[in-house]
């Protein structure tokens, strides 16, 4: 189909690929309790199945950004849909947690879908609705934790809780016909090489950081195995800054990430993952808290999981009104207006917590917040970078989102530690209010949009991409 006919289609495929591997990412959660029972493992080992996918995820996405840059983005689109359904039906059948593990593992290139959508989105979209698109993409963040959470209970309690597990399969196998017939086959760069050194150094400190921070509170922070993973990481990282800065096609072109409006952005998509997953632990944490502690809820996990479904939709409708809001006001000010209403609401619930309404108030100008904010940085990082490193620029975005997602729940969890009771939930609160209180200075330091003939927006900030002249000047 030409690339004009595909275009009504096109939100069409974010919805269901996005959709999808959010949906992937998200089921295991109210399941890991069913998931122990079932393979007859430990609470970690069945934590491993959200955190095999994390680590996937996070090295895959920059690396089949750059590959869709390379190659196009649709047929490394099929790719990485085709393997992701492979991985959720393996997990979905598994009998054994390294089965389980490789599953939920080759589930997490599906992570691949946000910066290959971005990169198509910017080919096929007309750049007046190209921020609507974008937005719809980042909405479906809020949306598959919502349907997740909706169906997890209803779902474990009448089919059981592989049939949870199954559900992705309904989003990427009609996501992958759709990708094969709307998503144009654009030519390939001439000459163009995968840096396979540097994704492999990549992957190295990447997944040693990453599983250090995570099992730093069951290992303790001191023990041999998290010092070793982040002396192995600090190696892995400096070995793959030299190589990135020797060879002529990066896999990350770092100079890409000194842009102003990358790098801003890139700074609150970090702060704004942590932010989104703190509350995350904390709000269930605190509605299931017996009565008799003085300041828990005594709820249910039902009840838990409906103070999540708010701030989901709210979190959903954002993303998909922060299209609009960009042709009105930039996705500058979209972003500092997401980064005080959601430090607003954590600021609220850490003064007023007595009561569920209090609860929800907070959760849901919280989930509104973040989702102006995720689709801000979103249109921020295309809209500044040319558009042969969209894929690459829009997967470290996704990546550093990923990481700060990651050390939300820990950092919540030692605060909760160090100080007991009320306290904790309160510090923990005032923790990600502060954090979202910082996005705020670099929303400001985000470059003014300026408009060319069109309409179109674009960050004026230039950048020197690599060719002939830069490799000469390395020669030199």
């Amino acid at each position: 189909m030409a690339a004009r006919e595909g275009r009504g289609l096109v939100p069409l495929l974010a919805f269901l690929g996005v959709m999808a591997y959010s949906l992937s990412m998200a089921v295991v959660t109210p399941a890991l309790p069913q998931i122990q029972e079932g393979l007859d493992t430990t609470p970690t080992g069945a934590a491993w199945a959200l955190t095999a996918m994390t680590l996937s995820a996070a090295v895959a996405t920059p690396v089949i950004g750059r590959l869709g840059d390379l190659y196009g983005p649709r047929r490394v689109l099929l790719a990485v849909l085709a393997i992701a359904t492979v991985g959720t039906v393996v997990a979905a059948l598994a009998w054994t947690v390294p089965v389980m593990l490789a599953g939920r593992a080759l589930s997490g290139i599906g992570s691949g879908v946000f910066p290959l959508a971005y990169t198509i989105i910017r080919d096929v979209i007309p750049p007046a609705r190209r921020a609507s698109a974008v937005g719809l993409m980042s909405s479906m963040l809020g949306l598959g934790g919502a349907v997740s959470w909706c169906i997890a209970g209803p779902v474990i309690d009448l089919l059981g809780w592989r049939w949870l597990l199954w559900v992705p399969v309904a989003g990427l196998v009609p996501g992958l016909v759709l990708a094969w017939w709307i998503v144009p086959q654009p030519k390939r760069r001439t000459g163009a090489r995968v840096d396979w050194w540097g994704a492999v150094l990549f992957a190295a400190w990447l997944v040693a950081a990453l599983t250090a921070v995570g099992e730093g509170t069951n290992w303790g922070w001191t023990s041999p195995g998290v010092l070793g993973l982040f002396a192995l990481a600090l190696v892995s990282a400096c070995a793959w800054l030299r190589v990135e800065g020797r060879v002529r096609e990066p896999l990350i072109d770092l100079r890409l990430m000194r842009i102003r409006g990358v790098w801003t952005a890139n700074a609150a998509s970090l702060l704004a993952g942590y932010s989104l997953m703190a509350g995350g632990l904390l709000f269930p944490l605190l509605v299931q808290l017996p009565e008799d502690t003085g300041h828990g809820f005594g709820g249910t996990a039902t009840q838990a999981a409906l103070l999540q479904l708010p701030a989901s939709i709210g979190m959903t409708a954002a993303g998909l009104t922060a299209g609009l809001l960009d042709r009105l006001v930039g996705s500058r000010m979209v972003l500092f207006a997401g980064a005080l209403m959601t430090g607003i609401g954590y600021g609220y619930v850490a003064v007023q917590h007595d009561a569920m309404w209090q609860l929800y108030a907070g959760s849901v100008a919280r989930g509104i917040g973040l989702g102006f904010a995720y689709a801000a940085v979103a249109n921020l990082v295309v809209a500044a970078v040319p558009a042969s490193e969209t894929g690459v620029a829009t997967g470290v975005n996704t990546l550093i989102r990923t990481v700060g997602a990651s050390l939300g729940p820990q950092i919540s969890a030692v605060i909760l530690v160090t100080l007991p009771g009320e306290g904790g939930y309160t510090a923990g609160f005032a923790m990600s209010a502060a954090v979202m209180v910082v996005v705020i200075p670099l929303a400001l330091l985000v470059p003014r949009r300026g408009r060319h003939r069109g309409g179109a927006v674009r960050t004026l900030e230039p950048v020197r991409m690599p060719g002939a002249s830069s490799a000469a000047g390395r020669r030199r």
